[in-house]
Parts: C-alpha cells; structure tokens; sequence
C-alpha cells in the first residue's frame, strides 16, 4: 500500500478552517489535581456549489447532514468531558466513545498531545462508563467521533496547559511570557530552570470550578494532529493484551450460551429434558428467557454440548415462511411512483436488487453480567451506553442509577455495536439464574439470530436530452432498519421504535446521508420501509453503499449513452471542487482509461458524506480463468486486482490511521459487491458461519492497492470511518459492468448462483466442533 503524506502548508491555504483563531471558553474543574473541560464544539460547514448546463439545487445532506446533528447534539454537555493531569505527569481522558477498532483511542490521544505538548505516550485515553448526564454525547456512529469531539478535546487540553504555566510562573516567580512548555515539562528561557507536569499537577489545581479563556494552536503549527501515528493500542493488540469482555476476570460469571430457534425470532414453546441438561457435566443452570434456553457450565464446550443436547419444542418466528423472493415482492409493492415521464428526454431507467448481508464482526456479541436484587453490573462493546443503560434498567425493574454499565473495547462492530442485545439478554440471564454469567454467542447465532443489513430495492430513472441530464429520481425500498438506538438516549430510542416514529426517524437519517454529487437537474431520492420482522441494524455506512452503487452504475450507462467517457462524464457534472479532486487524483494514479484484455476493466466512483469524500479506481478481472478458479469450500469469481483510493477528509488528525479505515471500507466494498450476502429460505438464513458467507477472502484481496491522504482542504477533520465502502462497491460495481458489457442490478453478484456450501442444520443451532482442521490447512 502507498501513501502520500501531506506537504507544508500556508495558513491561508486553510482559510476554511472552521476555528481559526477564535478564541474558546474552557473550564478549570474543582479537583485534588489538574482537571480542565471544554465549553464549546464544532459547527456545520456549508456546502459549496459549482456551476453547470442543469445545475442541481443542493440536498438537505449538502446543507445539513447527519453529522452535524450528531455535533451539535454534543455541544451542550461538551463541558462534562474532563481531562484530568496526574502527579506521574500523564494526562487521563475517559473518552465517551467507543473504539471498536477505528483507532479513535489513537486520535483523541493525538489531540491531547496536540495542544497540551506532551508526549504521546504520556496520554492514557480510556473508555467511559455509561454516563446519562452526556444525554448525545455518548454515541458512536456517523463517522462523528473525530468531528464532534476536535475542538472540546483541544480546549480542555488548551485549558490544562495554560493552567500549568502559570503555576509554573509563580513557583519560579517569572513572568509567564518567559516560559515555554514542550514535551510535558515547562522550562524558562530566562534562567533554564524547569518544572515537569507532574511537579505542578497539584499546584495547578482548583478548589472550585473556574471558566477560562484560551486560545487553540493555529494549523501551521501542529506537530501532531496530521502527522502519521501508530496506534496507541497496537502493542496491547499484537501481544494479547488488550482486554475484551471476554477477557474480564469478574468474580462468579461463568461461561454461558443460548440454544436460539431455528427460525428468525422463534419462541420456545417447551422444553423436553431440561433436567437431563442440568445434569450433564459442568452445567450449572438451564433456564428458559424471552430468547431461548440459557445454559451456564464451567467451560464454553460444556455450554455448546448442553445446547446442543436440549430437546426444545419451538413457536413460531417473526419471519416464517419468508425468502429472499417474498421479500422482493413485498419491496416491490412498497415502492413510492416515480414522477410522470416527459415526452421529449430519453431516460436510463432501472431497479437494483441488495440482498440481506451479515454485519456480523470478528467478535460474536458478548457480554458479562452480574444482577443482584437491588443492582446490576454490565460490561460490554457498547456504542450507546447509555440507551443500553437505561433500557436494561427499565427491564429489571431498577433505578438507572443502580444499573453500572462499563465500556470495553469491542472486535469490530460494522454497526452491531450500536445494539446492547448481548448486553441485555446477559442481564434476563443472570436475574433469572440469581448468578453473575458470561455470556457468548456463537458464530452460527451471529449469522442466523443477529442483526444485518436490510434486503433491499432501487429504482433509478434518470432522463437527459441535447448532452445534459435533465432530472435524477431515486426510489430506494428496504426491509425496515432498526434504530432504536435512537441518538444515544431513552427518548429519541423509544420513538425509533414507535410504528410511525421508526419509518420517520429511518428517513430522517436517509434524507440526512444521501446526496447526488452531481448536476442533473431536478434531483429527488426518497425512502420507503417495509417491516418483515428482521433483526436489523445500520451496518456500515447505512444506505449509502446502495444508493451509491446504484447512481453510479446509473452514470456509467449515462455516459455510455451521451457518448462520454465516464471519468470525464463525473468531472463534467460533479459540483463540487473537492470530489473533483480527488477523482482527479485517481485518474491520474490508477491511469484511467490504459488498455486492457477482454474480460477485465477500469471502474470509477466518487461518494461525498460528512463533509468528506472519496474517489476509488477499481480494475477487476472477470476472465474465465479466474472466475474458474478452485478453493476449497469457498467461493472465488472476479477479482478485484487494483484499486486507488484519494480520500479528502478536510483534516486528516492520523493519516496513518485514515489509511486503514480506508483500507477496510474498501473490502467491505469488494465483498458486498461481490461475494458477501445472506440467503433467506423458508425464515431462517442459510448462511451459518464465515466459512459460507464469503467476505473479501486473501485470494480476492487486491494485489495492487494504494491510498492517497489529501493534502488539507479545511481546518478541521471531517467523517472518515464509513467512508470508503460506498465507493469501494460502486467502483467494483461499475468495473464489472464494463469487463463483463453488461449492467449488475442483483448484490452480490454471486447471489443467483450455486450457494457454494452445504448449510448448517437449524437443529441443533449450534454444530459441531469440526474435527478436521488438519485436511483444510493450506
């Protein structure tokens, strides 16, 4: 993988910067040492426009997006957010986020260091328990982290270390202006003599709670912020360290598992030989909950022999009977019309099948949980603590106040996270057995009980006349998308679940994501939801990746029609100087437009979203040769051989770290293009595990792939983590098109075909330990 890491830059070259050098209010916080916290957050940017034949009006999305509702839903308890400086001279920060793999850890510590100049390493960023008071503040989603928290980070470490000079300044008796601060000591130019932070933690500290004025760091000055870091967690991660709820030593929680339904939310009607379970080795308690059986044994193989040896009678689920292709219809019937055709313009006009697809993460959900009468204790991957919090209380009949809810770092999440479902049946578990428990799903309830990315339509039309294209309309149909997360807390989670308030907060958040980049005229996307009684959830990027994938296959056959190549096609039409960049950057990096054998080709695309966007080049390899080539109990197909992907992020705090979220939007890309989705039959999921959903595996990894960071645009970072996935799928998508002449309009592309595997048996839900891993070894 290359990179380019950005050049010098002039300070008027940042004349977006949405802070510059005003001045910010920040509070010094009554403690035994230095403790500071910030006032103030960021603003929205406002969108710019190009001009063009048809010129579009900008979307809601370009003048208000979903980040920016997630900032400045923040602002208000941004002054809750301490740092806190400690006699050893290291700075603590209880970051209310979750790290999940995204290296936010890594970034917020970058910005600790930034304005307090002091080493990085010197920096302990930890994660928050569950904290109602932050209301907003405490969610995790929409690429916001890095955006929300840029500036009260910086003002809280801004506060701290003026604080420290002028303690300083009346220990040495100097004036302060004579002082500098570097690398966590703070030295006098005047007679060299020197304090470390730790010598003045305590001498820094207030008695009561004081508002300061400070000012930020100006951008020509960063040392840190847009340097390349390693992660701060990398060593702990190589090495086994770093701790996961798995990982928890809690005093009694013993392993436990579920014996879950064979189809989509069953119900468990009875249950045969609940006392010859109880009596197996190891088992210390079987009970019936709202999901299934519960069992608790000493070991999580005794827990998998005991759910496989119960004999359960099941009800019903909330998906019986239901394929992919009932699905479709009922999609079909739940399309909104699209406006009357004009007589005059010709129109591309199609519709694009997504089917369901796993966001199952590398770690299965898990959870550890102690309830007692009067309290209870959680700790799981959580990216809503405090809905988690809240609702898990409201269930046990409990004070929010008595319900503990810490945060562990969690193995991925691709949206799951978001959900405390693990969470809350570990509690139902451990109520009902009066036992601490900890508990695990198996990889086959992740695939087959969890939650995915809803099955979906989009119809496209798109008319144009004399070289220009005169309307776009976008009607994209889905499978209902749980957020009952709602915005981190209990009243905007209860009214995502109300009937008419989950269809209104679902297009809320799709007319706050979804924009066109390009002129055509008069624009409109509309959604519409269908509720089939899936668990589903916002996996990575949302609706993006399919609305995207869908208009710029669209704008291909646009192009193909008008006569135009597509790069000069996008670059003719896109408003927005910033995606022409970086489109730019691709075309010229990946050389667009080489010659290529038969059966391979270039595709190309472009996703603004949070005040950032991606271009992505993509070259695949469709030949039979390849398409024909064997892996054992796997799918292979196309291959993805080279992709560029110019990534304009405004700021970029770590562009090391930008490269690898970049890096696995673009596999995710790859994969739901081609080779990842979940096969629905008669209501349950035939996919069992990641051995037959065939996410982007080493043999379909592109060879070539190279990520370009582009130099600053504003002063001030925007959404990166979802990012690349959208542009990953369309670029694989149209790439396809081209090598193969002909338009996809079903994902993944080896849906229709042979599943590839035998499916896991439903009874039991949980299989077999294989015992061959020997004969499958490469």
């Amino acid at each position: 993988m290359g990179a380019h890491s950005r050049p010098e830059q002039p300070e008027a070259a940042l004349a977006t910067d949405g802070i510059g050098r005003r001045r910010f209010l920040g509070y010094v916080v009554a403690a035994s040492t230095l403790t500071v916290a910030a006032q103030l957050g960021e603003g929205a940017l406002a969108p710019q426009e190009a001009a063009a034949a048809v010129p579009s009006l900008p979307g809601p999305a370009e003048i208000y997006d979903l980040n920016d509702m997630l900032t400045h839903a923040a602002l208000p308890t941004a002054n809750l957010i301490t740092i806190r400086l400690d006699a050893d001279g290291t700075a603590s920060f209880a970051l209310p986020r979750a790290e999940v793999g995204q290296g936010v850890t890594t970034s917020s510590a970058m910005l600790i260091a930034e304005e307090l100049d002091l080493p990085l390493d010197r920096i302990r960023v930890t994660l928050a328990d569950a904290r109602p008071e932050l209301l907003f503040n405490q969610l995790t989603g929409g690429s916001n982290t890095t955006i929300s928290t840029f500036t009260p980070i910086r003002v809280a470490a801004a506060v701290a270390r003026g604080r420290l000079l002028k303690a300083a300044a009346l220990e040495l008796g100097e004036v302060i202006d004579t002082l500098t601060a570097k690398a966590g000591i703070i030295t006098s130019a005047a007679t060299g003599k020197s304090l470390t932070y730790g010598e003045l933690a305590e001498k820094a500290a207030s008695v009561t709670t004081t508002q300061v004025e400070v000012t930020l760091k100006k951008p020509a000055d960063f040392e840190v912020i847009g340097t390349p870091q390693r992660r701060i967690d990398a060593l702990a991660a190589v090495t086994g360290r770093k701790k996961f709820a798995m990982d928890l030593q809690v005093p009694g929680a013993l392993p436990t598992m579920v014996c879950r339904p064979p189809t989509i939310n069953g119900t468990v009607r009875s249950v045969d030989n609940l006392d010859e379970v109880r009596a197996m080795p190891g088992i210390t308690d079987v009970v019936r909950i709202s999901t299934g059986v519960a069992v608790r044994g000493r070991t999580f193989g005794q827990c998998i022999d005991a759910v496989r040896a119960l004999k359960v009678t099941w009800g019903p689920g909330t998906a019986e009977g239901a394929s992919d292709d009932t699905i479709r219809a009922e999609l079909r019937r739940a399309e909104l019309p699209l406006p009357a055709l004009g007589l005059l313009a010709k129109a591309v006009d199609t519709r694009f099948t997504f089917h369901f697809a796993s966001n199952s993460a590398l770690e299965t959900n898990c959870a550890i949980a102690d309830v007692r009468q009067d309290s209870a204790e959680i700790w799981a991957g959580l990216k809503s603590p405090i809905t988690a919090q809240e609702q898990i209380a409201a269930k046990l009949g409990l004070p929010v106040t008595a319900v503990k809810v810490h945060v562990t770092e969690g193995g991925g999440s691709f949206g799951r996270k978001l959900f405390h479902d693990a969470a809350a049946e570990a509690a139902e578990i451990s109520k009902a057995m009066g036992k601490p428990v900890k508990l695990m799903w198996h990889r086959t309830d992740d695939f087959r009980q969890g939650r995915t990315h809803p099955m979906s339509t989009s119809r496209v039309r798109a008319t144009y006349a004399l070289g220009q294209v005169l309307t776009y309309d976008q009607r994209h149909t889905s499978v209902a998308t749980d957020f009952g997360h709602g915005v981190g807390e209990i009243i905007t989670s209860e009214v995502a679940q109300l009937p008419v308030g989950g269809l209104t907060f679902s297009e809320t958040i799709f007319t706050l994501t979804q924009q066109t980049p390009y002129n055509f005229g008069v624009v409109t996307q509309l959604l519409s939801e269908t509720d089939q009684g899936f668990n589903t959830g916002s996996m990575r990027n949302i609706y993006s990746p399919n609305v995207r994938c869908a208009q710029e296959l669209v704008v291909d056959e646009l192009a193909k029609r008008l006569g135009k190549d597509p790069y000069g096609f996008r670059r003719e039409f896109l408003k927005d100087d910033r995606a022409r960049a970086v489109l730019d950057k691709v075309a010229e990096v990946g050389d667009w437009g080489r010659s290529m054998p038969a059966g391979t080709a270039q595709g190309i695309a472009v996703h603004p979203e949070y005040h950032a966007c991606v271009a992505v080049l993509a070259e695949i390899d469709c030949r039979p040769g390849t398409t024909g080539r064997k892996v054992l109990d796997a799918f292979t197909g196309p291959r993805v051989t080279k992709v560029v992907c110019a990534v304009d992020v405004g700021l970029a705090v770590n562009p090391r770290g930008l490269q690898a979220q970049m890096m696995g939007g673009i596999m995710d890309g790859i994969a739901i293009t081609l080779t990842s989705g979940l096969h629905l039959d008669n209501g349950h999921f035939l996919e069992g595990s990641w051995d037959n959903y065939f996410y982007t595996r080493q043999w379909n990894t592109p060879p070539e792939l190279e990520i370009v960071v582009m130099p600053p645009t504003t002063g001030s970072p925007g959404g990166a983590g979802e990012l690349a996935v959208a542009g990953a799928m369309a670029a694989v998508a149209c790439a396809y098109g081209r090598a193969t002449g002909t338009m996809p309009t079903a994902f993944p592309i080896n849906h229709g075909g042979p599943l590839g595997f035998e499916p896991l048996p439903t009874t039991p839900p949980i299989p077999a330990s294989p015992t061959d891993g020997l004969s499958r070894a490469f």
